[in-house]
Parts: C-alpha cells; sequence; structure tokens
C-alpha cells in the first residue's frame, strides 16, 4: 500500500490587540450618505453611494461605510477616518455589485471623507434594537452537486439541469432571514437600518451600464418609506455561493443590441425592502441597564490551498452592542454555510447575530471563503478560483475565533483558571428531604 502524505497548508497566528471597552451609558450616533458614481465612458443606470454610520461609547469611535462597489479596500480613507474624525476602526463594506465599473479613487477618497465628516459633525443620542425576519428565499445556492457528487456552477448545463436555472429551482442551503439593525434617535424616530442579507449582487451583470443592482434599490426603497429622513445601509453577509432566483439575461458585449433587463432588480430590490421595512417597524429596543460598544480585533495568518506558499492576513473584527447584538466582521466572500452554522450557535448563546461579510478594515481581501464540504464538492470559490484560494477550514477557523471572541467580550471566558465560588463536598452524600426542607 503507497503511503499519504498529508501536508498542512493552513496555520493561524493570532495577534489580539485586547478587547475595546467603552461603556458611557449613551451610544451617539451620526449618518450620512454620499453619491461616489465615477464619470464612465458607459452609461449610467443608476447612481452609486455610500452610506455610514458612526457609533461611539465615551471615548471610542468606531464607523461603518457601506459602499456600492464589488470589492472596495483601502489603507488610504482607514488612515483618514482615524486622523481627521478620530475612528478606532472603519469597516468598509461592499455590496459587491457587479455593475460598479473602475471607480475614480480620488472622487471616491473626496466623497468618503465628505461622509465622514457629516456624520460625526451630526452625533446625537441613539437608541438600538436589532431582529431577523424569515420570509420565502430569493436566492439558491449556485453550486449545484451533479450526479458524480461535484458541484458546478449554475451557469454550466447538464443533461438534467438547465444552465441559469430557468426554473428557478430553490437549491439550498441559503439564510431566509434578513437582519436589521436600527438606529433611533431618543423621541423614538428611525434614523437609520443597516439591513444584512446574503445574496450576490450580480443580478444585471454583463449589463455594460453602472449600476448599485439590487441593493441599491433595496435601500432607496427603505429609505422612502421612512421618509429619506433615515440612512438604510446594506451589508452583504456570506453570499459567497448565493445567487438570485431573478435574473436578467447577459449581454455579450456593450455594441450587443440585448437590453438588459432592469426589472428583476426592482423586483427582487422591492421584495427585500418590504421584509426590512416591515422588519424594522416591528423593532423596539429593549430596555438595558447601560449602553455600550465592546470590539476585539483579531488577526490569522493562512496559507493558499493550492499555492501553499500564499500568505492570507485575515483580519476581523467581533463586535458586541449592548451586549447582546453580536457583529462579526469576515473580509472575501464566505459561504453561506459558515454563516447559518455560526448564527446558530450565537443564538443558543443568547446574542443576536450579524455575519458582516465583505467587509475590510486592513489585511488581505481573502477572495472566496468556502465551509469544508463545499471545498471538497467543489465548483467556483470552492475548488476553482485560479491558484490562490485560501486554505481549506480556514472559514471554519475565523468563524470559530469569531465565537471565541464573543464569550472574551461578554465576560464569559475566565482569564484566570475556574471554577470558583463552589464548596466541595462528598460525590455520594445523601441529603435527607423532610417537611421542613420545603421551608428552606
Amino acid at each position: 500500500m503507497s503511503g499519504i502524505k498529508f501536508l498542512l497548508t493552513i496555520f493561524c497566528c493570532i495577534s489580539l490587540s485586547g478587547i475595546s471597552i467603552a461603556q458611557s451609558g449613551t451610544i451617539t450616533a451620526g449618518l450620512s450618505k454620499v453619491n461616489i458614481t465615477s464619470p464612465h465612458e458607459i452609461p449610467l443606470h443608476d447612481s452609486l453611494y455610500a452610506r455610514v454610520l458612526v457609533l461611539q461609547d465615551g471615548n471610542k469611535r468606531i464607523a461603518f461605510i457601506a459602499v456600492d462597489q464589488g470589492i472596495y479596500t483601502s489603507d488610504r480613507i482607514a488612515k483618514i477616518g482615524k486622523e481627521q474624525f478620530g475612528l478606532d476602526v472603519l469597516f468598509l463594506s461592499s455590496s459587491h455589485t457587479h455593475s460598479s465599473g473602475k471607480s475614480d479613487e480620488t472622487l471616491v477618497i473626496s466623497q468618503l471623507t465628505k461622509a465622514l465628516k457629516k456624520a460625526t459633525d451630526n452625533m446625537f443620542p441613539a437608541k438600538l434594537a436589532a431582529g431577523h425576519r424569515k420570509f420565502p428565499q430569493l436566492g439558491f445556492n449556485r453550486l449545484i452537486v451533479r450526479e458524480d457528487g461535484h458541484s458546478r456552477e449554475s451557469w454550466f448545463s447538464d443533461d438534467h439541469y438547465t444552465s441559469e436555472n430557468p426554473e428557478r429551482i430553490p437549491f439550498g442551503p441559503v439564510d431566509p432571514e434578513v437582519g436589521v439593525i436600527k438606529v433611533e434617535d431618543m423621541q423614538g424616530n428611525t434614523k437609520g437600518i443597516v439591513m444584512n442579507y446574503a445574496c450576490h449582487a450580480d443580478i444585471v451583470c454583463s449589463n455594460y451600464e453602472i449600476s448599485a443592482d439590487f441593493p441599491g434599490v433595496a435601500c432607496k426603497k427603505v429609505e422612502e418609506a421612512f421618509e429619506n429622513n433615515a440612512v438604510c445601509l446594506f451589508v452583504q453577509g456570506g453570499a459567497g455561493n448565493i445567487e438570485s432566483l431573478i435574473i436578467s439575461s447577459r449581454r455579450s458585449g456593450p455594441d450587443d443590441s440585448f437590453k438588459t433587463d432592469y426589472r428583476t432588480i426592482e423586483r427582487v430590490g422591492s421584495l427585500l425592502a418590504y421584509e426590512a421595512i416591515k422588519l424594522t417597524g416591528s423593532l423596539t429596543p429593549s430596555p438595558i441597564k447601560q449602553a455600550g460598544i465592546r470590539y476585539m480585533n483579531d488577526s490569522l495568518q493562512f496559507t493558499g490551498r493550492f499555492m501553499t506558499d500564499a500568505l492570507f492576513d485575515v483580519h476581523i473584527s467581533t463586535i458586541l452592542l449592548n451586549d447582546n447584538i453580536a457583529i462579526s466582521t469576515c473580509p472575501g466572500e464566505p459561504f453561506v454555510q459558515l454563516q447559518l452554522e455560526w448564527k446558530q450557535k450565537m443564538r443558543d448563546a443568547g446574542s443576536i447575530p450579524f455575519l458582516f461579510g465583505y467587509t475590510w478594515y486592513k489585511g488581505t481581501w481573502p477572495n472566496y471563503i468556502p465551509d469544508i464540504k463545499s471545498a471538497a464538492q467543489g465548483g467556483y470559490g470552492a475548488d476553482q478560483d485560479g491558484p490562490t484560494l485560501i486554505a481549506v477550514g480556514s472559514g471554519e477557523a475565523i468563524m470559530n475565533k469569531h465565537f471565541e471572541n464573543f464569550f472574551r467580550l461578554n465576560g464569559l471566558m475566565r482569564k484566570e483558571s475556574g471554577p470558583v465560588g463552589f464548596k466541595g463536598g462528598s460525590q455520594w452524600q445523601t441529603i435527607e428531604i423532610t417537611p421542613e426542607s420545603k421551608n428552606k
């Protein structure tokens, strides 16, 4: 029998920055929205925006910027956020629209700087509420398992399945929930909505026009529902392998006479917005003893799956708002199975969980992050995306680190050995129960 050689292609070097805790008793928030559409030679269908949420508690200030971009990272804006606006951490969340085109970086940085200034200049005492709403799925798992047990992308047909899933078969698993974090002022007015949903924003991919795709429609609809007095940020979840059930046919090039059907993004965006609006209206901030922001930044290093000398320096942040709203950030494109399993564990731990995928604050953008089973079954992003795929098991390691850090943030993870405060006794001790015992 020939020997089998196992090569370890994943390793982690943990660099903890410590737990940042600020509990002044009041969270303040600031919100803003700016247009980041760059001049293009290709036509404009709908504009691209950046939406900002700044949260502060005492001397700790963090910001989320949701951008209508395919993938957006910027050390420059992170530096501006820290130096000009006193941000401890700035998170950039890409909607992952496939129709953002090439951006003018100077224009984008200028607009993001203006947005940060507007948000930080208009901070107000805020209350937070969060929750999820389940509804019929808008997406499907695009890695379809075939006869040989391996998966192929939905745009490949075989003797059984048709390319692009025109029958709209609801392949799974998917996450059928939309999550919302609601920001209110002290008078109970809704000022901000963070809408968290997992689905690729490529409904009008290859349209050769600029579009924010369905997230742009959804945010616009939500903001209109609140008479444009609130800012709605769209943050992707674990959408690495999730495609919309409703898509437009692709154009072969800019000169193709076929016209993209934008009713598709209107429909999907409207359906998502409807659920988010309903959910937002149902959320009420719960009485809490003391408002607070806790977060823990971490870094993990991984090698590549096939290119074992490649190094991925993945930076994540675990955030706990008011002791029960748990946010886990992850750069790249995590698969939905990672989100589903992590959410269940977090709910069992008593939290309201949100996975902010496609969310970067420093380090490597790791591209697709499949779960182990998907990595074995294969397909685009699972074992096909060039030689620099991240090592198998990286996704589970990332989510496990988030889970561990959550318990550090909520104080359950002891800093010293335990247990403490228990009185020892005989293992076989018998205690007699008498009528008088009931009164003790």
